[in-house]
């Protein structure tokens, strides 16, 4: 219980500093909501967008998973927890901008590029091996010229964020809006070392610092 302990003193301290200067912020939003962008970013505990980008409650719609990872359209039984939160953040919420974030030292990316649990069995790895499938040619790709360290999987971090602006588009309702000019779609790259952001240049296949 003592890490839970350390949180629920972080939430005494919210609502003792945070929550008594901002009660009719609060209020307003328990009315309902409003965010700017919704962003698929990574599960990774150092690379939290609301403090990347220093957003207050409210400001943007936020969905992690493994590797920051949009698969296709897929219109099929499954359970679809990233296309169920796009669908709602773009045809109810409005948002608009969609903004895919990726960022360095990856653990989806690495098991990915290594091949590290290939063949295990749920539990042991068999998820996140299926899960990063969706770019399992790219990895076999990137790994074969340039092997698996530190620079190759910057090479496959910056490619699947590509990937899944690609897969982004393939949802109807996402390339309507962005086709009527009512949304963007943006990439980009979080520096955990250096704390800096790059912001994906999709005219020039180029990352650029911000």
């Amino acid at each position: 219980m003592k890490g839970f302990g350390n949180l629920l003193d972080g939430y005494r301290r919210f609502r003792v500093n945070r929550f008594e200067s901002e009660r009719e912020r609060f209020r307003e939003l328990a009315e309902g909501q409003q965010p700017r962008a919704i962003i698929i970013a990574c599960c990774d505990s150092r690379a939290d967008p609301a403090t990347i980008f220093d957003a207050d409650p409210g400001e943007i719609f936020v969905v992690r998973n493994v590797a920051n990872l949009v698969p296709p359209f897929e219109p099929t039984g499954g359970r679809h927890g990233v296309s169920a939160a796009l669908e709602f953040a773009v045809t109810q919420l409005k948002v608009p901008e969609i903004i895919v974030m990726g960022h360095e030292r990856c653990g989806g990316i690495q098991a990915a590029l290594t091949g590290c649990f290939h063949g295990a069995e749920p539990g042991e790895g068999g998820f996140v091996d299926r899960w990063m499938e969706q770019v399992a040619q790219l990895a076999t790709e990137i790994a074969g010229l340039n092997g698996t360290g530190e620079d190759a999987a910057r090479v496959l971090e910056e490619a699947a964020i590509k990937r899944s602006l690609a897969n982004l588009r393939t949802f109807p309702f996402v390339a309507k809006r962005e086709a009527a000019g009512d949304l963007a779609i943006l990439g980009c790259h979080f520096s955990i070392r250096d704390g800096e952001l790059y912001l994906l240049d999709e005219a020039e296949d180029v990352f650029r610092p911000v």
